[in-house]
Order: C-alpha cells, then structure tokens, then sequence
C-alpha cells in the first residue's frame, strides 16, 4: 500500500530591507548619527510642546486647578444665594401652619356663634 505524499509548503521568503541604511563599525551596527540627532530632537520638541498639557490635565483630575476670581464670586454668591432660600422654606412653612390655626380659629368661632334674628 502506498501512501500519498503531502507537498511540503513553500519556504518564507526573505524580510524586506530597512529604509534605513545599517552600517557596521568594529562589528557593532550603529544607526547614521543623522537618524539619531533627528529622533532625539522630535523627542525633545514633543516634550516641551506636551508637558504643559499634561500638567493642565493632571491639575484637572486632581480637582486642584485654578479658576476665574469672577467666577469663583459668583458661585459663592449663590450659594449664599440659595442658603437664604433654604432658610426662608422654614419660615414658609412656619407661616402656613399659622395660617391654617387661624382659619380653623375662625370657622370654629362661626360655628358656635350665636345667630341672630334666626332659628
């Protein structure tokens, strides 16, 4: 009995070459200094040009950022503001109660007086 025979795959072929050209130097492989200098500059740009944003954003996490005097003023007023109106539900509602005794106050007295010139 004879068996079928599979077909190996092809073989990979060959990475593609680097763009940049590698040269070796006392055995070692060094990039073009030029390549270098390039890299580290956009390095060094990107951090001056993002460090104050990340800073900002930090500070906003944090809840520590610095805002408007003018706005900081006005929400300050406003909670007064609104404290002022908290206290004045309280005295509403104190003034309610007394309206309601005096209006009972009142019908009741109806009730028991006397009428005239009726049955």
């Amino acid at each position: 009995m004879m068996l079928p025979q599979i077909p190996a795959p092809p073989a990979p072929s060959a990475p593609p070459a680097l763009p940049i050209t590698v040269f070796q130097t006392g055995g070692a492989e060094h990039m073009p200094p030029a390549v270098f200098l390039i890299v580290l500059a956009s390095l060094v740009a990107a951090t001056i040009i993002l460090w104050p944003l990340v800073r900002a954003f930090a500070r906003r996490l944090e809840g520590r950022s610095a805002g408007d005097p003018a706005l900081v003023g006005e929400i300050e007023e406003l909670r007064a503001r609104v404290n002022e109106l908290e206290a004045g539900q309280g005295r509403m509602a104190e003034l309610e109660e007394r309206l309601d005794f005096a209006e009972r106050v009142l019908i009741q007295g109806r009730a028991e007086a006397p009428r005239v010139g009726g049955s």
